[in-house]
């Protein structure tokens, strides 16, 4: 590993001591050796490409290999929490990513899907013990989701990689 790829990505050794004995832990974006899985929404299927388009950029950028990202698409927002469920049940992800979009319509149907999907995503997440990155936009057009889609899906990287490690160390420095 390069010099600055070890400064970037730098690793959980042991928590940092601040004054008071105050133990903090230390952010890492290393992402080699975890396995990330990635549910996607195909409803506005253009805006959920482009999330994962930057998300799966971001999480090889962070080290983590593209054989240990796995891929499930699942009708939209609302399917997304059973299908992030099953995949943090069976052991194999270290961290998770829900992308999707919920646009704005003319009735309430929209703050049904936007406030249950989210809803839905911590859930899992509280009750598996498997951190999500949440990159379902909730906009009230396609050009706002279309504005925020390749920040959100580059974000929703960081957070899973950051996350994973971060319940790594709790786990080594208990």
């Amino acid at each position: 590993m390069n010099s600055q790829k070890t400064s970037e990505h730098a690793l959980h050794r042991a928590p940092t001591v601040r004054p008071g004995n105050l133990r903090e832990y230390e952010r890492s974006l290393d992402g080699e050796g975890l396995a990330i899985g990635v549910v996607m929404s195909r409803f506005s299927q253009d805006i959920g490409e482009g999330l994962l388009s930057a998300c799966t950029s971001e999480l090889k950028r962070l080290g983590v290999a593209e054989s240990r990202i796995a891929l499930a698409t699942v009708p939209g927002a609302l399917e997304i929490p059973l299908a992030l469920q099953s995949m943090a049940r069976s052991g194999r992800f270290d961290a998770l990513i829900a992308l999707g979009a919920v646009i704005r319509g003319e009735t309430y149907h929209f703050e049904v899907v936007a406030n249950d999907s989210c809803r839905g995503v911590m859930d899992v997440q509280l009750a598996v013990g498997v951190p999500v990155a949440n990159g379902i936009l909730t906009c009230e057009d396609d050009d706002q989701a279309l504005a925020r889609m390749h920040q959100k899906g580059s974000d929703c990287a960081r957070v899973a990689v950051e996350m994973a490690r971060l319940l790594q160390a709790f786990g080594e420095h208990s």
